[in-house]
């Protein structure tokens, strides 16, 4: 019936055009039976009005972490023309290249009977927290590098090795970066928290490789069944969300000058090759440098702690990769037949480039790339591989983690952090943070099951389950 959401496969639903007057192609989403009851009506309402912006390409597509958000909703994606389409803050959110890492290490988890003093020092050495400031405190010129050169410059500077960079998205340093479209305000954010944590969601956590499920891409991307791996989670702190805030405005009053109608102002754009949308671009790459710089350091920071402790070598902890989930890429993918150049917004959405992809891993090159997707800090964490489905199907784009279901004011209205953190102790895993409150706040319950969450990715092939990884240690942000 014309309007009504269709389920057009198990796992794969569609809002037709006529959902809403204005939409310009289909919005389609994926999601089993178990997560649909959490499934928020503004979410799909909000996912239905990106599928109004000019440019936009083949649909608007959302992930099963879907939920509410600003603009798009969080677990979005969509794709624009790089002639006709345009660029939105909304849809890449206001912790620009908020993004996950994973660490190996030699380690098996028997060894680690002194888990608490481990994640003792890691919360004394990674600065956390709201505000948080690191003594790595850049200077002026440091910062416009790193706006530039990304996790390079934290490299060259002696936090971490080349091979770092070979396991980054992107390498570590989208191009396009403009400093020049970045505020004071922004880099005044930006210059105390290098190498530091945050708040919110973000967290560093220690893992042990529970389970393999696929034996020669995990060999491929270097983790083993009882393994030790460290996971790293967090963006571009202050001086991202300064420069969301920035260009939210600019490109307020350049939707109103291009004359764009939209049906939520959140959705503020302007054409991709416009002033205004190359200056968002522009800045909004310098963040993701920055972004990744300070997973960089916060690498070192994590490698120096195992290093004292249990006297193995640096270079024994290698990066298995890194991905941003909160970012606009100019990226070209098939459409009808031919390969288009095209801004992919991926918000609370992970890249998931196919076997034989270009800028993956050459070890990864037959299996695909890396994909890493966090679970709650009492739930599992999964790697998996982008897939040549993805690549047709969603612009090779996935998950990005579980997808809350409570909001934070909710979640310490109902819970106690301290209650919260003698539960996980029970269970083996050691939480320790700034507060109580942000413990609350983060409590496994308020998201999505993320062993669902992956099962239906897998089940659709728009990337494969290679490892599940379950949490001993977290330091909270």
């Amino acid at each position: 019936m014309a309007g009504e959401v269709k389920r057009i496969g198990e796992y794969e639903w569609e809002l037709p055009v006529d959902y809403r007057p204005g939409m310009r192609v289909p919005a389609r989403f994926f999601l089993s039976e178990a997560l649909r009851k959490d499934l928020e009506s503004g979410a799909l309402e909000q996912l239905a009005n990106v599928a109004t912006l000019p440019g936009i390409v083949r649909h608007s597509l959302a992930m099963p972490d879907i939920h509410w958000g600003y603009g798009f909703p969080i677990g979005g994606v969509a794709a624009f023309s790089v002639d006709s389409g345009i660029i939105s803050p909304g849809g890449v959110g206001f912790d620009i290249n908020c993004g996950v890492r994973l660490l190996s290490t030699p380690l098996r988890a028997a060894e680690l009977s002194n888990r608490r003093e481990l994640v003792e020092r890691l919360f004394q050495v990674v600065p956390t927290g709201v505000g948080a400031k690191s003594d790595r405190r850049l200077s002026g010129k440091d910062l416009e590098e790193v706006m530039v050169r990304g996790a390079a410059w934290a490299v060259e500077h002696g936090y971490g090795v080349p091979r770092d960079l070979e396991r980054c998205e992107e390498g570590g340093a989208m191009a396009g970066a403009d400093p020049s479209a970045v505020s004071q305000k922004a880099r005044q954010r930006g210059l105390p928290q290098s190498g530091t944590l945050g708040s919110g969601n973000h967290f560093l956590e220690i893992q042990e490789v529970k389970e393999i499920y696929d034996p020669a891409a995990a060999a491929a991307m270097g983790v083993a069944q009882g393994g030790v791996c460290v996971m790293i989670h967090c963006g571009s702190r202050g001086l991202g969300h300064q420069v969301c805030t920035d260009h939210l405005k600019a490109l307020e009053a350049a939707t109103r000058r291009y004359g764009i109608s939209l049906p939520d102002r959140q959705l503020a754009c302007a054409p991709v090759n416009s002033p205004e949308g190359k200056a968002y671009y522009g800045a909004m790459a310098a963040s993701a440098n920055y972004a990744w710089a300070n997973r960089q350091m916060i690498t070192d920071m994590t490698r120096k702690v195992l290093v004292k402790m249990f006297g193995i070598e640096y270079g024994e902890m290698p990066l298995i990769y890194d991905v941003a989930h909160n970012v606009a890429k100019m990226e070209e993918h098939l459409v009808d037949g031919k390969q288009v150049p095209l801004c992919v917004h991926r918000k609370g959405a992970t890249r998931a480039f196919g076997p034989g992809s270009p800028g993956i891993p050459k070890e990864c090159a037959a299996v695909g790339q890396p994909v890493i997707i966090p679970g709650s800090m009492g739930t599992s964490s999964f790697l998996l591989r982008g897939t040549a489905l993805a690549m047709e199907k969603t612009f090779g784009s996935t998950c990005h983690g579980a997808g809350r279901v409570t909001s934070r004011t909710q979640a310490k209205k109902n819970m106690r952090g301290q209650q919260v953190q003698a539960r996980l102790a029970q269970a083996g895993i050691l939480v320790r943070a700034q507060s109580y409150e942000s413990i609350a706040e983060e409590a496994p319950e308020v998201y999505k099951p993320s062993l669902e969450v992956v099962r239906v990715v897998d089940a659709v092939g728009i990337s494969k389950l290679v490892a599940r990884l379950e949490p001993m240690g977290v330091i909270k942000g």
